[in-house]
């Protein structure tokens, strides 16, 4: 039996602004690397640069939405993605 494919994302939380309601950040992810700022009241979130956004944007989404009140600035996370890039 064939083992799923899968990457591992790292997500480095550099900014959690709370008045701004914003969290900005990095996600690595393969030979990707992406900065993101996520608007958690408006469920907004810009990916950049745009090359090999559509890899990481859905999953990142969910990541953030699921563990919103865990992300602290400074901190680091990962993720699973169910596909290899």
């Amino acid at each position: 039996m064939r083992s799923k494919p899968e990457t591992i994302a790292h997500v480095s939380v550099k900014e959690y602004c709370f008045s701004k309601k914003q969290i900005k950040g990095i996600v690595k992810a393969s030979q990707f690397e992406w900065s993101f700022v996520w608007s958690f009241n408006t469920g907004l979130l810009l990916v950049n640069p745009p090359l090999g956004r559509a890899l990481i944007e859905d999953a990142l989404l969910r990541f953030l939405i699921k563990k919103d009140y865990e992300l602290e600035a400074g901190n680091e996370y990962k993720f699973t993605i169910s596909a290899k890039f």
